[in-house]
């Protein structure tokens, strides 16, 4: 057999760790099995995430991470679902236009969104997001208004003092993710993040949220309204019928990502 492209192994990982997350522990032995691979590639592909504190490698097992701690670890989000993002994105690219101010938010979800950004030419981006700063910084046209505050684990601001600056800003559009989704209510599992979707679509003249199939029938410790304040939810074809069911009943319009061909 021909030896698997990086793209390939990486591919795997990302499904062993999706996995492992789902159960929460499960034993090496078993993922062998269920990924048909060999011991010592499975064992390869486990210190390889262990490595990146993606999980944590145990006698015999391997377990997840405290959902917090996956939620908050950046290096963990932005690898997540690159290809559904991918998909989420070219939807969300098609709410904004040249010359409007655009607020976005920390999500890694709207990575790929904010890297199309110098294609419109002019735009004004606000974000509390130092990633986003930094891939906007050199793009000719874009002009990036960077949220001070408390610098986070999240690689972005948040608290009081990004309020306050936010409060003297106004969008065009919003754009902004979510934690977890649950018939249509919205959670995160950190007050100021709640607070600051909050904020944004106060600030904003049209918002958009944007928020692929892992994220829903979950909560998290703040409830923070749901999708009714939104104009437009973007996610694709792999959230439950029920959910997608339960935001149009709220009355918000739902576009969604297809992610594979029809057969």
């Amino acid at each position: 057999m021909p030896r698997p492209s990086d793209a390939e192994v990486e591919q795997r990982r990302q499904e062993v760790l999706r996995h492992v997350i789902d159960c929460g522990e499960v034993r090496i032995d078993q993922l062998t099995e269920q990924f048909g691979v060999s011991l010592m590639t499975m064992h390869r592909d486990l210190d390889d995430l262990a490595e990146r504190r993606l999980l944590r490698k145990l006698r015999g097992k391997v377990a997840a991470y405290p959902a917090l701690t996956m939620e908050t670890a950046k290096r963990f989000r932005e690898t997540l679902n690159l290809p559904v993002k991918e998909a989420l994105s070219a939807l969300a690219f098609e709410q904004v236009t040249a010359g409007q101010t655009v607020f976005v938010d920390d999500s890694t979800t709207l990575f790929p969104l904010v890297r199309r950004f110098p294609e419109l030419g002019r735009l004004v981006v606000i974000t509390n997001s130092l990633e986003e700063a930094r891939i906007l910084g050199e793009a000719e046209g874009v002009e990036v208004l960077l949220l001070g505050g408390r610098y986070t684990e999240f690689d972005s601001c948040a608290g009081p003092d990004t309020f306050a600056a936010f409060g003297r800003m106004r969008a065009d559009v919003g754009l902004v993710s979510a934690t977890a989704v649950a018939g249509g209510r919205l959670y995160h599992p950190v007050r100021d993040y709640a607070d600051l979707k909050t904020a944004a679509l106060a600030a904003s003249n049209r918002n958009v949220l944007v928020v692929d199939h892992s994220k829903f029938g979950r909560t998290a410790t703040y409830d923070y309204g749901d999708v009714s304040a939104y104009d437009v939810v973007i996610t694709d074809d792999e959230t439950p019928a029920e959910e997608i069911a339960a935001m149009r009943a709220l009355g918000v319009e739902v576009l969604v990502a297809q992610l594979q061909e029809d057969a």
